[in-house]
This record gives structure tokens, sequence and C-alpha cells, in this order.
């Protein structure tokens, strides 16, 4: 996992700077569609047709060499080389990491699931390999914790009057489970449900005390970045909770954890993710341990009273007063 900060003022203004760009291009751009977006104009036909294909196809030309690539579009290895000059790389190889990371940023579970089949793994091979990534998920996540990276979440969460958390779709499930958390911690924590025009007017009523965490990954969906978006404009603190530090979501929040959600399968992986809450909901409740301990014990005596929890007692009295009144309802 890694952090990244930014100083208010400064981040502010490249928020300002990357919503209004003026072109009408997408602001939220990879660096790579960024160059592509710069030198388009610039580039001749042929040239502008071979890097858009190039783009389009980068499940299958984000492992190429520049000779493979040239063999596949069947051109000579010195056109695709000026052609990515043109873009403003001086080496292949720093053109081939950025498609790459593209690749990662665009990936939809089709292309994924696509990719997978084209191995012919047998099912119980699938199935291994996916547990494998979910360990190196969290091997590298826990390669690169640092205690003090959490600790300054879990100081901002402790000092901010609300916390909204933004997760929409599949990421709904990890906003819910850090917001329902800090909230049994003695937070007052929310995770917006509904449309996209609700989320909005919870995000309008935030303010300069308030603090907003978006989860998202990938190419990062607009509901989410919005949010964070139209939280900083209301003078809120914003953290990021993604898997990439060019994502959507790294770029206009404050400050960002990153956790891989890298899977063979068709959906993303939420382990890591799920780690990197639970290391901030232990933060929290150990930054202040007499204030949790308090919560905590008030919510001792309603789990130990009440029917919260499954009894076969309870149960039992429940069916035979249920038998009860189904006897006397034949008398």
């Amino acid at each position: 996992m890694e952090v990244a900060s930014k100083t208010s003022a400064g981040k502010r203004t490249s928020v300002a700077r990357l919503n209004n760009n003026g072109d009408g291009r997408n602001s939220w751009a990879t660096p790579l569609e960024g160059r592509f977006a710069e030198a388009e104009d610039k580039l001749n036909t042929s040239r502008r047709d071979l890097i858009r294909q190039i783009l389009e196809e980068a499940e299958e030309t984000c492992f190429l060499s520049s000779r493979e690539l040239a063999k596949r579009y069947q051109v000579d290895a010195a056109t695709i080389v000026r052609s990515i000059q043109a873009l403003g790389y001086e080496k292949y190889g720093d053109f081939i990491a950025d498609l790459r990371a593209h690749f990662v940023t665009h990936i939809s579970p089709y292309t994924q699931m696509k990719v997978a089949t084209r191995e012919h793994r047998s099912l119980a091979s699938h199935i291994e390999h996916s547990m494998e990534m979910e360990l190196q998920n969290l091997h590298a996540l826990r390669s690169q914790l640092r205690a003090a990276e959490i600790i300054e979440v879990a100081k901002l969460i402790g000092r901010s009057r609300r916390i909204m958390v933004v997760g929409v779709d599949l990421a709904a499930a990890l906003s819910h489970l850090l917001s329902y958390a800090l909230v049994s911690l003695g937070y007052d924590s929310e995770a917006p449900t509904g449309s996209t025009g609700s989320l909005q007017q919870k995000v309008n009523l935030l303010g300069s005390k308030d603090l907003l965490i978006g989860i998202s990954f990938g190419r990062c969906l607009r509901a989410t970045v919005d949010a964070v978006v139209r939280a900083r404009e209301k003078g809120a603190r914003t953290v990021g909770i993604t898997d990439n530090p060019r994502t959507p979501i790294a770029r206009f929040s404050d400050s960002f954890l990153l956790a891989s959600v890298a899977s063979p399968s068709f959906h993303a992986s939420y382990a890591a993710p799920v780690a990197t809450i639970n290391a901030i909901l232990v933060a929290c409740a150990h930054l202040h341990p007499e204030h949790s301990l308090a919560v905590l014990q008030h919510k001792e005596l309603e789990f130990r009273s009440g029917t919260r929890w499954y009894s076969p007692e309870v149960k039992d009295k429940k069916n035979r007063s249920g038998n009860h009144n189904l006897q006397g309802g034949h008398s």
C-alpha cells in the first residue's frame, strides 16, 4: 500500500485545471491517452491510426517488442519507433510501460475473462491461480504497508465531524463495511446509497470539518470521482482507496491508499482493499482506546441482552409458544 499526500492549495488548483482543460477532451485520461490527445493533431493519418489501433488492442499489444509490434501491423520497426517518439517518448520501454498501465486501467470483465480462457487451464488450475493472485495482492500490500500512513488516515477520521464513504456498484460492499464499522466505534459515518442525484445532494452537505473517503479502482466510476471532486469544492478533506497512483481517485483526492485488485477472473479481487480497511479500523480503535472501549462496552450490554444472537433456548421458547397458539386456535 502507498499513501500520497498533497498540499491543500496546490491540489485544489490542479483539480480546477484538470476539470477545465478547455478542449472538451477527457481530463481523466491515462498518461498515454493524454500524450496521444496532445499529439493527435500533429500526427499524419497513418501514424494516428496506428497509435489508435495499438491503444484499442492493448490486451494484445502491451507485451510485444517493437519488432513484434511492427510485424503485427505490417510496418517496419522504424515506423513504430518514430510514432512513439511523436508522442514524446524517448525509449520504447517507457512507451510500453505506459501502454501496460493503460491496459490495466481500461481492462473490462469481458477482457479479463477473454485473456483467462486463452490460457487453457483446467478448472482446478483456474481456482488455484485465483488463490495465488489473492495471496500476491496481500503480500504486496504487506510489503508496502506503513503504519504511519494508516495512522494519519485514522487521525483525519478522528478530527472529522462527519465521514462519508463513497463506493458504487460492487465497491458499495467496501464502503458499507468501512462506514458500518466506524459507526460501531462511535464515529458519525455514512455510506450513501441510491441514485447519483441522491449521492450528490449528500455530498453538497459536506463542509470543511468533514471527510469523504472515495473507493474505486481501475478507470474509476464517474459517480465516485464526481463525489470526490464535489467534496473538495465544498472544502471537505478527501481520501481515496484505489489501486494505481494514476487513477482519477488518486489524482483528485488529497491523499490516497493503494491496494491491488488484480484478479485472473472477470471481477476484481477485494482481499487487499478489505485488509486496508481493517488496518484503518484497527488504527481508529486504538487511537483513542478509552473512547473505543466506552462505546463498545455500551454495545456489549446490548449484545448480552435481547435476541441479537442465535440461541437454541430462545428458538425452543418461540416454537413452544407457536405450538401453544396453534393448539389454542383449534379449541
